[in-house]
């Protein structure tokens, strides 16, 4: 078969190659690649030789083909593929273009920086995380910039390009309004959680999918697999919630839907594929008092209730034992934590052979690729600073952390640009076990990542249509499919006296709420601002939005769940003497630690603290946004005794005892549009969410649980009798009781 039996089609930034019997090829005719034909079939030649060798051949299978070209990879390119690049905006604004300011530089917000041509051509990076872009058209173009400059180095190795959740109902804060394509809406995984429903998350994923490919996107840094067992934690409201069977199931349904092919008979890989990094290994979700690892004074996760085991159970019995032939997330990344007593050492997971070895890979059986956390290798500032987090390799070098990563078993360093210390890990590894004893380690290393290319299909095509990234991302289809599961996120807790749904025609009036300046939990301060009531909204859900209370039949206050000031750590408190730790609160009102733990769990021999330790009892903490009770408050007075809706946008569970009592009825979401509660609130639509997790008592009664242990937290019980519990939910007929409560409900 000559080339005339092919089609070549020109494409905006490349060349796509149709054939009748095989996959097609993309390329960029400047990267030097070569279309050669074999057996009638067509190849891409990296190297531009009329030679097909066995990694170019799509008919060898991804194992075949990853060993193959491993084994001709030099250190250097070896040391590149082991790197995850930190986060990357399109355009980036804090590098140069040219070497000038990207305003100033005349470049297109798709085109290179200087520093990501560095990291390309210089430190042969091949990972690299996209955070906010411009709009996924530039996400597109970007990727086939990237791809049509690195094809013809590295033996052709394309870029997986790759992201963190993206799809949330406050999308618009990274794609601006009416971009081209803009993202379809979801609530975050808390609110898929709270359908209670494995299709759903299965539905979401391949929606994701087809959006994240659609953009050049080719793996997701998700699901999270944590256990959200302790409610404190920061990043509880990005977890299936506490509870280990609905977790594993959902995680599963995540992840097949983000890996398995469109059309493939068995579930498997094809060009449509994502891979999907499952995370943290074994489980980052009981840190101590409910502190997070992202800082030194959360670096502890401790296990009083000895659940290890059902932490590890979402990541043993869901991401790895997928229904489809991809069997497994293709990657892992193990967290940040020490896992008290759980190791071999304490160290962090990365850096500990047993977690990493023996637990994951033999135990677990898993070979896929384990990647790091984000900047484990680089120095750590204080406990209460976002730098780098090296736990308990605080005083070995950044290159000798690298090398007790290795030896712990992970193949790729998170949130790394630059390959001199990776190589400088090569040459301690190889004085400790010869060279060839090294060369196969690190080998088998980057034969695992070059599988996470060659299973979806981009060493065959790795560029995108930017016409078809504007048609498919973001279509009317995609973002119904959305907004309706917005809505069937939106848990009802509260309907005291059938105060909903409001009828059509009702004045309602939603105060004014005045957000004061938030220390968010990266320690940027965000700036005050004014939310004003969602008038236009309001009106296409057919209430009469009024400003007075006195003219208003009812009331809506829209507020945020507490933000607790400083998230357990003050560097203030350590000013004056103390060892720096508070408690982190989840009421509004002020909150002082009188029944915490006297002396905590783990003792940490970096710091110079007292005989408590970690210890916070005695100390308070209090919300940052308060003011949002007030407004209930306010708004209640006002009322009387007309009915008062309040909605909750909802990060982590919340102690309602000050709230619930001034509320009508209770609505809580989890990063959805107002105008999804405006139409529950309204009737268009029954909620029909239940809760994937308890909702507190009281901080006492919180102070009294493990933070391994799910379902061990008294929950808090309402003025009519109902308990906020696991799976608790109501709809118009009042408590939800059906399969999903039969099946998960404890």
């Amino acid at each position: 078969m000559t080339m005339s039996a092919f089609e070549f089609i020109q494409k905006e930034g490349y060349t796509l190659v149709r054939q009748p019997d095989g996959p097609e090829l993309g390329f960029h005719p400047g990267s030097g690649v070569k279309i050669i034909t074999v057996d009638g079939l067509a190849f891409k030649s990296f190297d531009g030789s009329d030679a097909l060798l066995p990694y170019e051949d799509w008919r060898l299978t991804a194992a075949e083909r990853a060993a193959d070209l491993a084994s001709r990879l030099s250190l250097d390119e070896i040391a590149g593929l082991m790197l995850y690049s930190p986060q990357n905006k399109l355009p980036m604004p804090a590098d140069t273009y040219g070497g000038r300011p990207f305003a100033d530089s005349g470049a297109h917000a798709w085109d290179l920086s200087d520093d990501q041509k560095r990291f390309l051509f210089e430190d042969n990076v091949r990972h690299v995380l996209v955070s906010i872009v411009e709009s996924p058209v530039t996400a597109a173009r970007w990727n086939n910039t990237v791809q049509a400059a690195i094809e013809g180095r590295t033996h052709g190795i394309p870029a997986n390009n790759s992201s963190d959740p993206r799809h949330s109902g406050f999308a618009d804060a990274e794609f601006a309004p009416g971009a081209a394509g803009q993202l379809s809406q979801w609530s975050n995984l808390m609110g898929l959680a709270a359908t209670f429903s494995p299709e759903t998350v299965l539905d979401f994923a391949r929606t994701a999918r087809r959006e994240y490919r659609a953009m050049g996107l080719s793996t997701a840094l998700s699901p999270q697999a944590d256990l959200g067992t302790d409610p404190r934690w920061y990043r509880f409201n990005a977890t299936f919630g506490c509870d280990p069977k609905l977790a594993t199931d959902l995680v599963k349904a995540y992840a097949e839907g983000f890996q398995a092919a469109p059309g493939s008979p068995d579930g498997g890989w094809g060009p449509g594929s994502v891979n999907t990094m499952a995370k943290h290994w074994p489980g980052g979700g009981s840190g101590e008092g409910g502190r997070d690892a992202h800082y030194g004074n959360g670096k502890y996760a401790v296990y009083p209730g000895r659940a290890y085991a059902t932490h590890r159970s979402v990541f043993l019995n869901g991401a790895f034992a997928l229904p489809g032939a991809t069997e497994q997330c293709s990657a892992v990344m193990p967290y940040y934590t020490i896992s008290y007593g759980r190791g071999e050492a304490n160290m962090g997971n990365s850096f500990d052979r047993n977690i990493i070895t023996d637990q994951l890979r033999g135990e677990a059986g898993y070979s896929g690729v384990v990647c790091t956390d984000w900047c484990i290798t680089a120095d750590q500032i204080d406990p209460g600073t976002h730098s780098g987090k090296p736990w308990g390799c605080e005083n070995e070098s950044v290159a000798a952390r690298h090398y007790l990563a290795l030896k712990a078993g992970v193949d790729q360093f998170g949130g790394n640009d630059a390959k001199g210390p990776v190589l400088e890990a090569f040459a301690m590894l190889e004085a400790e076990i010869g060279a060839e004893a090294a060369r196969a380690r690190i080998e088998l290393s980057a034969a695992r990542l070059l599988m996470n290319m060659f299973r979806p299909g981009l060493f065959e095509n790795p560029y995108v249509d930017p016409a078809e990234t504007a048609r498919i991302v973001g279509s009317p289809e995609l973002m119904d499919k959305g907004f309706a599961q917005q809505k069937a996120s939106i848990v009802m807790l509260k309907n005291h006296a059938c105060a909903l749904p409001l009828k059509a025609g009702t004045k309602v009036y939603v105060p004014v709420r005045q957000v004061p300046p938030i220390r968010n939990y990266w320690g940027t301060i965000e700036a005050a601002r004014t939310d004003m009531p969602p008038t236009a909204q309001m009106k296409r859900s057919g209430l009469i939005p009024v400003s007075d209370p006195a003219e208003a039949e009812a009331a809506i206050v829209f507020i945020d769940s507490p933000k607790s000031f400083r998230m357990g750590y003050d560097p203030a408190d350590k000013a004056a003497g103390g060892n720096g730790y508070i408690p982190i609160s989840l009421q509004y009102r002020p909150y002082t630690a009188t029944t915490a733990r006297s002396r905590s769990l783990a003792a940490d021999p970096a710091e110079d603290t007292t005989e408590a330790g970690r210890s916070y009892r005695g100390k308070s903490a209090r919300s940052q946004n308060e003011c949002d009770l007030d407004l209930v408050e306010e708004v209640r007075r006002a009322m009387g005794d007309r009915p008062v809706v309040v909605a909750i946008d909802m990060s982590n569970p919340t102690v309602l005892a000050e709230l619930e009592p001034l509320a009508d009825a209770i609505m809580v979401g989890f990063n959805v549009q107002r105008h999804a509660f405006l139409e529950l609130i309204t009737g268009n639509g029954e909620p029909s969410a239940l809760l994937p997790f308890e909702m507190p008592a009281s901080m006492e009664a919180l102070e009294r649980h493990c933070e391994d242990l799910p379902h061990d937290i008294e929950p808090y019980r309402d003025a009519d009798g109902n308990t906020y519990g696991f799976a608790f939910g109501m709809n118009w007929s009042g408590p939800i009781s059906d399969d999903r409560t039969r099946r998960y409900g404890n």
